[in-house]
């Protein structure tokens, strides 16, 4: 009898733990907007792209930070699968570059940056 209850009361707790778990809860909540992989890349690759023109266009560096933040925020929702991670991290590193030269002002060379960081986003595409 002892051991049917130790038995009972550890499938209870598993069952419990199964069910309540963060994993099996794991949604968006009311006030977040999730993305598929393969779309949240192509936002990110528009707003690069939004970015590279507005600094063409000679706007302030404020500007183009907003859009390169716009897309790293868009990068939180590419985790497909670990390499697509380890690749959204080596372009999360070019991409971080190129606003630190935005925050800077530094308009000179963000191009290179921004053109680097949207090529890595469209070879990524096909790691999906």
């Amino acid at each position: 009898m002892k051991n049917l209850k130790t038995i009972v009361l550890s499938s209870l707790i598993a069952l419990a733990m199964g069910a309540f778990s963060s994993v099996v809860m794991a949604e968006a909540s009311e006030g977040r907007i999730s993305y598929a992989p393969a779309d949240a890349i192509d936002l990110m690759i528009g707003e690069l792209k939004k970015a590279k023109v507005a600094a063409a266009e000679g706007k302030s560096g404020e500007e183009v930070y907003k859009f390169i933040k716009q897309s790293m925020d868009y990068g939180k929702d590419v985790n497909a699968n670990d390499v697509v991670d380890r690749e959204r991290s080596r372009t999360n590193e070019v991409i971080k570059k190129a606003r630190g030269m935005a925050k800077k002002n530094e308009m000179t060379g963000i191009d290179e940056h921004l053109d680097k960081a949207i090529k890595q986003l469209e070879d990524m595409k096909k790691l999906i």
